[in-house]
């Protein structure tokens, strides 16, 4: 990592870890973080390909291969998987972080985006954007990670976005543009939504969960951050963001959300019980994803125009 004596209130950045340059268009998408193994993986679209950081060394070691716009990436510490979306060939890959060149690719729905996993039934759920003019509904595929095999594929009521898990409910929240909602699904009902959350905003796209707090944190496209509670989808509050958002991720340690924003290029920190904005960090325009490490408090920018990774500290 090169390290830079910038410094800022709240994040500090350290520096910069370089990645390889574009080949094509996409930039970067989600990423995931291994903290056994300190590896980051996120989603370099414009390559086809998942880039790999050592985040103790600070420094890339590698890309996984022939992953045809790949747009989400999930690590699950616990069984030691790493997924990915693979929008430009409709498939999710199942790999172990272990044996990164050898994974198993399952065909899901059209233009796969959204990750979120249940690892006590073993099943990933891909919410699948779809393309309705092509006649390709947005969906969600179910897929058995240990059979490597899909479920089924369902229709969802509009564009999906991203998703989560709740292990103490049990549910998956998907993400809806529009109408803007999520959809609550029950492993055992597969095919059909528990129910829908309405959400007080355009647009919901990323999405976070405060299990403490049992809140549901949705940045959504009109620049509004919408706290909900996870078992009664009650409005909990709003707060205005400084542009649209897209990817978000939670330090449960210190009750901050960090939100990125590629228009004007910058990470929204929020205090979550103080429901405020504490800082508002430059990053760079169209660096609309990020990653926090729990073990570290670091939290990694992925720049698109640079190709690169910009490495903050939250010291507080």
């Amino acid at each position: 990592m090169k390290k830079s004596g910038v410094g800022l209130t709240g994040l500090t950045l350290l520096g910069h870890v370089e990645l390889p340059a574009h080949r094509g268009e996409g930039g970067f998408d989600h990423a995931g973080i291994d903290r056994g193994r300190s590896r980051l993986y996120v989603a370099h679209t414009a390559n086809d390909a998942v880039d790999v950081i050592d985040v103790k060394a600070g420094r890339y070691v590698g890309s996984i291969e022939g992953l045809k716009g790949v747009a989400g990436a999930l690590v699950h510490e616990g069984e030691d998987l790493l997924f990915t979306s693979n929008r430009g060939e409709n498939t999710v890959a199942i790999m172990s972080p272990a044996s990164e060149d050898s994974p198993i690719k399952v065909v899901v729905g059209h233009r796969p985006n959204g990750l979120a996993y249940d690892s006590e039934h073993a099943v990933l759920l891909c919410a699948n954007v779809g393309d309705p003019g092509g006649g390709h509904p947005p969906s969600v595929t179910l897929v058995d990670v240990r059979a490597g095999r899909p479920l089924g594929t369902y229709p969802m009521a509009g564009r999906t976005r991203w998703a989560i898990f709740d292990p103490e409910q049990r549910l998956f929240f998907v993400n809806i543009a529009d109408p803007p909602r999520m959809a609550v699904i029950g492993p055992g009902t597969p095919g059909v939504a528990v129910r829908h959350i309405d959400v007080p905003a355009r647009g919901p796209h990323g999405l976070e969960l405060d299990p403490a707090g049992h809140r549901l944190l949705c940045a959504c496209d009109g620049g509004d951050l919408v706290s909900l509670d996870s078992r009664s989808g009650e409005v909990l509050g709003t707060l205005k963001l400084t542009g649209t958002p897209d990817v978000v991720f939670l330090n449960q340690s210190l009750g901050r959300l960090y939100v990125a924003i590629g228009d004007p290029g910058v990470v929204d920190v929020i205090d979550i019980d103080g429901w405020k904005t504490v800082e508002v960090v430059p990053t760079e325009r169209g660096a609309h994803t990020l990653v926090h490490d729990e073990d570290s408090n670091r939290v990694y920018a992925f720049l698109p125009q640079t190709h690169r990774a910009a490495v903050f500290q939250d010291g507080a």
